[in-house]
């Protein structure tokens, strides 16, 4: 029933970088360390050990040529796949400053037009396959940082579980408060962790300054060549490295460009790469560190603040999926492939800063589950990857139409940008397709889930709409028919909610055919959604006359606003309408959806959209109206 214009153009919205006047670079790059770059930099924990481990195999001698080789795919995987692909490519593609592979989609879509069906399907893929992750990421972080608890006390080894169900809750609780409260919250831990990152790392590197000859990227091809099947399984692990950059991409909402590039090159990847070269230098100076180079990097002393602020790092790292499911849940509702769900906008600067109450929920109970079935974060490892290499698969296929056909590069340029990262992306993914039985097949089930739901709700939503436009008569024509022979006439104003104004609403056609009377006054109202936070009351409320008895309006509202019908029409009176909200009736259109017996689409999918489309919210309290003064017309339409 309303009608969003904000996907409308490509390009960024202005506000969304965050510029100086809001004193927003600095607070928003802060909050982008927290929140988009939780996840990739929680990493070390894990991606190193397990990438030797794969390499050598425990027990197995740990060689100079096997570290040099693993650290300089390592680092070449961080600058290739984080830096190049998404920081310097990437974040260029914005939807009018939203990120994402459903960006991606729609700038594709838009500029190959009736042709864009494969670029759908792609966009729907790669949707469902964040999601994946989206749950995948809080489950493995959590259980990861309470089983690090036990390396200080194994007491708490029959506590693991309880213990992260309940430190999960805690943080899809706080998510209400809004991304740019959680980020200044997180922001500063995390920069902190960064820090502790990079001060272990130079104090081993300076040990042994072997390890920078990691930067030669011989050493990396020269380990794939003379390691064989072993190095196929070695990619596997140090895709590890990069798991969270996809975040980076679908957060330029929240943070916008300029922040999140900076925070990326001037902390977390010199962090980064100088903690992976420490573990490097240590391994080599004491083999047995492969157990847990990353803790026994540090002293002692510092052992327990260490566990204690990586406990609290990991758990930081969930937010850059929770935060990227939201933005791409809002997209994915713009571009019709999802029902109207309930979003909250939490900042008055950025627009993507929103809260998404049902999608917290659902995503908080598929965690859960997660924690239940698998029970241990080595358990839930070999499910972790699938989904983000598929997701990077897709974008990089749909970067190639984009480059070609929104940025009109000549289709060789294209081809010699994206192609190398296509091969490295179908490579990582190749190597984690490899632990499929061993719970891989997880988020690979989640995803086919969600795309089922999108695709269903897309196909049915086209299938309602032709079937509805074959009876709809242009608005037009109507009234110009009316007005040669008038109906009986009742006193008041009938306001008619639609979501296209060039077409007769069914509530005004119902209303005719079953009271055979009309209004005085007759307002065809249309909702737009501006992509400003608000707008100014003079651009309120646009009207002309459609006839002497009808008029169409459009009301719009900017993106920080809840939209208010009743109190928006006042501004009328400005435009000649003399609005009484005692004397006006607010006519809005009920489907009751039923299976039809010859439907385009199988029953069982009949029946889904029909779910789906019951769980969409209510117009009524979304636009305010007074329930006393709304009259719901009910139709029903087969699917």
């Amino acid at each position: 029933m309303a009608h969003s214009t904000t996907s409308a153009s490509g390009g960024s919205a202005p506000l969304v970088d965050g510029g100086p006047g809001h004193g927003g670079f600095w607070a928003l790059t802060l909050g982008s360390i927290g929140v988009v770059y939780g996840d990739i930099g929680t990493s070390p924990l894990y991606a190193m050990r397990e990438s030797v481990v794969a390499a050598a195999g425990q027990g197995n001698p740990v060689t100079e040529p096997i570290i040099l080789g693993i650290l300089s795919l390592i680092i070449w995987a961080l600058i290739l796949v984080v830096t190049a692909k998404y920081v310097v490519v990437l974040l260029r593609a914005d939807n009018n400053g939203e990120g994402g592979t459903l960006a991606l989609m729609a700038l594709a879509s838009r500029a190959l037009g009736r042709s864009s069906g494969f670029v759908i399907l792609l966009g729907i893929i790669s949707g469902a396959l964040f999601y994946g992750d989206a749950i995948i990421t809080p489950a493995l972080s959590v259980l990861s940082a309470v089983e690090g608890v036990k390396i200080v006390t194994p007491a708490f080894e029959h506590y693991v579980v309880p213990l992260t169900v309940v430190i999960l809750v805690a943080l899809f609780a706080v998510q209400s408060r809004g991304t740019a409260k959680v980020a200044a919250f997180f922001g500063p831990l995390t920069l902190v962790w960064f820090a502790a990152l990079a001060v272990a790392g130079l104090a081993h590197i300076g040990q042994n300054l072997t390890v920078l000859y990691a930067f030669n990227p011989y050493y990396g091809v020269n380990f794939l060549l003379h390691h064989g099947i072993v190095g196929f399984f070695t990619l596997g692990a140090v895709f590890l490295v990069v798991t969270g950059s996809e975040a980076l991409y679908a957060d330029l909402g929240h943070f916008g460009r300029g922040p999140i590039r900076f925070a990326w090159l001037v902390v977390v990847l010199p962090s980064l790469t100088i903690n992976y070269l420490g573990q490097g230098a240590l391994i080599l100076a004491q083999p047995s560190a492969i157990e847990n180079p990353f803790f026994l990097m540090y002293p002692q002393w510092a052992l327990l603040p260490m566990v204690i602020l990586a406990t609290i790092a990991t758990v930081i790292a969930s937010q850059a999926v929770i935060t990227g499911a939201y933005s791409l849940t809002r997209q994915a509702i713009q571009l019709g492939l999802l029902p109207r769900l309930e979003i909250r906008h939490t900042s008055e600067e950025i627009s993507g800063q929103i809260y998404m109450p049902r999608v917290n929920l659902l995503l908080l109970v598929g965690v859960l589950l997660l924690v239940a079935l698998f029970r241990s974060s080595s358990a839930l490892a070999s499910a972790y990857g699938i989904a983000v290499t598929g997701t990077m698969v897709v974008t990089a296929l749909m970067a190639i139409v984009v480059i070609r056909k929104v940025w009109r590069w000549p289709l060789a340029g294209a081809l010699a940008l994206m192609l190398p990262f296509l091969f490295i992306d179908l490579t990582f993914l190749a190597a984690n397709l490899l632990k499929i039985f061993e719970g891989g097949w997880m988020p690979l089930a989640l995803g086919a889930i969600v795309m089922t739901l999108m695709y269903t709700w897309r196909r049915g939503s086209r299938l309602l709409v032709l079937k509805t436009r074959k009876s709809e008569i242009p608005l037009e024509t109507l009234v110009a028919s009316l007005e040669k022979k008038p109906p009986t006439r009742v006193p008041g104003t009938a306001v008619f909610l639609t979501g296209d104004p060039a077409f007769t609403p069914t509530a005004l056609m119902h209303s005719l055919k079953h009271y055979k009377v009309l209004h005085e006054n007759n307002v065809i109202l249309t909702v737009e959604t501006a992509d400003t936070p608000r707008v100014d009351v003079a651009e309120r409320v646009r009207m002309e006359p459609v006839g002497e008895t009808f008029s169409r309006v459009v009301l719009r509202f900017g993106f920080m606003e809840q939209p208010n019908i009743p109190k928006a029409l006042a501004v009328a009176r400005k435009l000649g309408w003399q609005f009484d909200i005692m004397s006006t009736s607010f006519f809005l259109s009920r489907r009751l959806l039923k299976p039809a017996a010859k439907s385009g689409m199988p029953r069982w999918q009949d029946r889904l959209f029909i779910s789906l489309s019951r769980a969409a919210n209510d117009a009524t309290d979304y636009f305010q109206i007074p329930t006393g003064r709304v009259v719901e017309v009910g139709t029903q339409v087969t699917v």
